[in-house]
């Protein structure tokens, strides 16, 4: 049986919780912090612009060589201006469970993606989390954190905090 892995990042964002929820809620701007050689797109016809618990959102994306994969998500749980999980219903992952938590804090927003996930092909799957999925899911990671100081601005004295267990 394959392991099942689990990331965490922190951000600390100059921003209101009000505006961070509205940016982070909103389905399409998803792609505005995806790295894009991804090639990730939203295809969904009906997924909906503000986020609501049981949406349906569908994407295609080119992790591995280029080559498109279908992913489907289900918005799960919505507590406005503090919480929503997505959770792959179709797609690349044995188990894609992430929750996003948006918490109020001196002079910003603190929020935290936390993320479990299983691949497929138990031992091989395994293999290669090892080789390059933990990579890939770092270097995604990274690049939204970027994204995000560069929409919303720098905190001050934040730091940047991605582990994996």
């Amino acid at each position: 049986m394959s392991s099942i892995y689990s990331l965490k990042t922190v951000q600390a964002i100059p921003v209101s919780l009000e505006l961070a929820w509205d940016f982070f809620s909103k389905p399409d701007n998803l792609k505005e912090i995806t790295p894009n050689n991804l090639g990730f797109d939203i295809i969904s016809k009906h997924h909906g612009k503000e986020m609501y618990a049981g949406q349906i959102i569908e994407y295609r994306v080119k992790p591995i060589l280029g080559i498109p994969l279908y992913w489907m998500t289900e918005i799960t749980h919505v507590v406005p201006n503090q919480f929503f999980v997505d959770e792959q219903r179709f797609g690349p992952y044995a188990l894609w469970h992430h929750q996003h938590h948006f918490k109020a804090i001196d002079g910003g927003v603190e929020m935290t993606d936390i993320v479990h996930y299983k691949l497929p092909l138990w031992i091989l799957g395994d293999i290669a989390n090892s080789l390059f999925v933990q990579n890939q899911l770092r270097t995604i990671f990274e690049y939204r954190y970027t994204a995000v100081e560069a929409k919303f601005g720098i905190f001050t004295g934040a730091s940047k905090t991605i582990s994996f267990a």
